[in-house]
């Protein structure tokens, strides 16, 4: 049986501030959705187990598509973000691909977290796949390779950008900017001009979308690798 692992922050916070962050859950149920009905089976897991906080942006009446509020409404399906496993319990050598979500709170609890390193690498080395969307693409900037090199250099990739980080406006609040760091680690950065539109990136078995908007293109990229 085909496996994905998906990886959900565990940060409801901006840092030190009394601004909520979280999941931004229309990430994971547009990939998500992409495989039922198929014979793959998916596990979801955050940092440190149990609640994944969701960002309450994502929630309000201007942001919540139809999909994500089906998901959301669905008490089985949030069961599984309400009692997740923690990535430290995830065994990375049973899965093809791992999927990185993303929501403000994955750039305090992903960059740095050696749970995630080691799955990176243990899943792309065995022939798996990498993917992320958004702010999920975090979770790579400092994965080092069998070589001592960023997994990331000289790699084509996206990812949340500057501009978009401005418009959100957020960008006062978070301690990094994605775009800035991508380009840091040696990445070969794409993104669209137009801001918050779909934009996918496919580099062998390194697959990630640019924004909120580019998920469903990750997880048909996916999809087109693993079935």
């Amino acid at each position: 049986m085909t496996k994905i692992m998906i990886v959900n922050t565990n940060t409801d916070y901006f840092g030190n501030s009394e601004t909520l962050t979280g999941l931004w859950l229309s990430e994971l149920v547009h990939f998500y959705d992409e495989f039922k009905n198929t014979n793959v089976k998916i596990d979801i897991f955050n940092i440190t187990g149990g609640q994944t906080p969701i960002d309450p942006v994502n929630l309000n009446l201007l942001m919540l598509d139809k999909m994500t509020k089906m998901y959301y409404r669905n008490e089985r399906f949030m069961d599984l973000l309400h009692y997740c496993q923690s990535i430290d319990q995830a065994q990375p050598e049973n899965y093809d691909t791992i999927y990185f979500t993303g929501g403000h709170g994955v750039m305090y609890d992903f960059p740095e977290n050696k749970y995630i390193q080691n799955a990176v690498n243990i899943i792309y080395n065995k022939g798996g796949i990498v993917s992320a969307v958004c702010r999920g693409i975090a979770a790579l900037l400092n994965v080092i390779d069998t070589n001592g090199n960023y997994f990331l250099q000289n790699k084509k990739i996206t990812g949340f950008s500057n501009i978009e980080e401005v418009l959100a406006r957020r960008d006062s609040l978070v301690s990094f900017h994605l775009q800035n760091e991508i380009i840091q680690r040696g990445a070969i950065y794409h993104f669209n001009r137009i801001p918050f539109t779909p934009n996918l990136e496919v580099e062998g078995r390194l697959i990630t979308g640019q924004n909120p908007q580019s998920p469903s293109k990750v997880a048909k990229a996916v999809r087109k690798h693993l079935l």
